[in-house]
């Protein structure tokens, strides 16, 4: 049996079979990634292909004789589905295509996800990037989250939806681009240095003092 992870496979509830899910950053895929997946599909008899909440598509029901060949046929990375690492990003249509968009979160989605899909670190990871306060993108709940106002972008961390949940606490707002950019990367660079081993950012911003958290990441 694979352990979970490997090969970008997930054992299911029957112990028998597997689930893959081809990285589509921030969910934008074209017609032509679709009809790959959905010909893998069929060659390979999944018994469903679901949606996830990170905006992947899962297929389920694949043999394990058949992983390797389903990948190869696809042509697409895994996604990192699993592990301590940054999971996912994301990401609304923002001023790309919705009209109530105040900031491009697609775009900085998509090159937050260049940027950190899959980096190691001592617990999971989740981004989310909502381009107006709607938060589409449920950044309230997200490790790091990113929100567009009219002013620019503010910056969340801390947000779980795991069995305890928690609301993300703001660090800064009206933040440029750039400057938001480099302020995710001191938030990492923080979490890196002081989180213990599966830890989730806001369980460490917890036991360190949000305030404490917060001073490391706007002194740096």
């Amino acid at each position: 049996m694979l352990k979970d992870g490997e090969k970008g496979a997930i054992l299911q509830n029957d112990k028998k079979t597997y689930a893959i899910a081809p990285h589509l950053p921030c969910g934008v895929v074209s017609p032509d990634t679709l009809r790959r997946i959905a010909d893998v599909a069929e060659k390979y008899n999944c018994a469903a292909l679901k949606v996830t909440s990170a905006a992947r598509i899962a297929m389920v029901g694949l043999k394990e004789e058949d992983i390797d060949s389903a990948w190869n046929d696809l042509g697409i990375p895994p996604g990192a589905a699993v592990g301590v690492c940054v999971r996912s990003v994301k990401a609304c249509p923002g001023t790309t295509f919705c009209r109530l968009g105040q900031q491009d979160s697609l775009n900085v989605g998509l090159e937050l996800d260049r940027k950190y899909h899959g980096m190691k670190l001592p617990g999971k990871l989740k981004f989310g990037v909502s381009g107006c306060p709607n938060q589409c993108a449920e950044t309230c709940i997200k490790d790091i989250a990113l929100v567009g106002k009219k002013k620019g972008w503010t910056l969340l961390t801390g947000g779980s939806g795991a069995g305890k949940p928690r609301l993300a606490d703001e660090i800064a707002s009206d933040l440029e681009t750039e400057q938001i950019m480099k302020m995710v990367e001191t938030v990492i660079e923080v979490y890196n240095s002081q989180a213990k081993k599966h830890e989730r950012m806001g369980k460490m911003m917890d036991r360190i003092g949000v305030d404490s958290f917060k001073q490391m990441v706007l002194s740096s």
